[in-house]
């Protein structure tokens, strides 16, 4: 049962998730967490976590509260953990400072903590409490949790279509359907993924960069690069290449092409599935066991169709433009036809915003 939680305690614990927000796009593989201490109805420390390796929320709010966290709450994203890591155990630093109360809005996947961390506070006397706003918590850290509940990671598909469901015209082209405010959108999205996923169409077609631009931030880091080739067809020149940080998943084992490929700074996968095509769950698997919590896919019609009927997509982010571009065009998803609407694949809409003239999307999979 969730204990009854007061108004301010709401309002700290959200709070602490606004400065959970503030790791979006560099505490992985780490979970984003936030945490605030207060004592006497007064925030008198706070922080969060910033990068992997770096302290933990609760170490830099206690830092920053001193002598005066002894006795006092602690409002947390993510339940203290109990573990020593690549930094000791929050859970023992909280007990070393002499807080009173611990409040956590959820209790922490990783199987190495799990409820040990608030356990280990209630054995030393501390009110640990949880379940505030676990929700919003969760959202957070939706890969984090998928990664450590399935052993794969979050994956969200990224598309941009006319209004009649069209990415590009039948040559191929689709430079540019939607605006700059919602390219530049798209980029944020990218920079809070651990990895950004594509497929041998696209790169053909478009002769991506798949990199981040124009999103400011402390410690920004670019995703994993990865690009399934069933044939291992990618060229070493290919503009997705530049900077490294490449994983090309292959079907074929070809030494030739893999060496010229590992010259031009890309590791080879060779994960081959009845049919000659990518185990794409095998590949999410192995992405998972790499630490990637969260894949953005920008993929054309036959890959995204292949993650969807692989039942691998866990939501939609589409970008709609104000236009239309013909039957003839390419569709978003290569799937099969239906031989009634019980076939169908149901998904709730989450949020529905304008970005300049075009029109955000996001949608999940119930």
């Amino acid at each position: 049962m969730v204990p009854a939680f007061s108004a301010s305690d709401h309002g700290f614990m959200a709070r602490a998730l606004r400065l959970a927000e503030r790791g979006l796009y560099t505490t992985t593989p780490n979970p984003r967490v936030g945490c605030v201490v207060v004592r006497s109805d007064q925030v008198v420390g706070e922080g969060w976590h910033v990068y992997a390796g770096g302290q933990h929320a609760e170490i830099h709010a206690l830092q920053a509260a001193g002598e005066k966290a002894h006795g006092a709450t602690v409002f947390v994203t993510l339940e203290p953990c109990s573990h020593h890591g690549r930094t000791p155990p929050c859970a023992e630093a909280l007990l070393t400072a002499g807080v009173s109360r611990v409040v956590a809005a959820m209790q922490d996947p990783n199987p190495l903590v799990a409820g040990q961390g608030l356990a280990r506070l209630r054995q030393a006397g501390v009110l640990a409490e949880c379940g505030l706003l676990a929700a919003e918590a969760k959202e957070i850290n939706l890969g984090f949790v998928a990664r450590m509940t399935r052993a794969r990671p979050w994956l969200r598909l990224k598309l941009a279509a006319s209004l009649d469901g069209k990415t590009a015209l039948q040559n191929g082209a689709s430079q540019w359907l939607t605006g700059p405010a919602a390219r530049q959108d798209g980029h944020r999205w990218r920079a809070r993924a651990c990895a950004i996923l594509t497929g041998m169409g696209t790169v053909r077609q478009d002769d991506p960069q798949l990199n981040v631009r124009g999103v400011e931030g402390p410690e920004l880091r670019q995703p994993l690069k990865v690009v399934v080739d069933s044939r291992l067809e990618l060229s070493p020149e290919a503009r997705v290449l530049r900077g490294g940080g490449v994983l090309v998943a292959a079907a074929v084992a070809d030494s030739g092409r893999a060496a010229k490929l590992a010259q031009a700074g890309a590791e080879v996968l060779v994960l081959f599935s009845p049919g000659g095509k990518v185990d794409l769950l095998a590949l999410l698997k192995e992405l998972a066991r790499r630490g990637i919590n969260e894949v953005h896919a920008e993929a054309g019609f036959g890959l995204s169709g292949s993650l969807l009927s692989a039942g691998l997509v866990d939501e939609l982010l589409l970008y709609l433009a104000p236009c239309l571009i013909g039957d003839a065009a390419r569709g978003m998803f290569n799937l099969p036809p239906l031989e009634s609407l019980a076939g169908k694949r149901s998904l709730v809409i989450r949020d529905v915003r304008a970005l300049g003239g075009d029109l955000r999307l996001l949608a999940r999979f119930t």
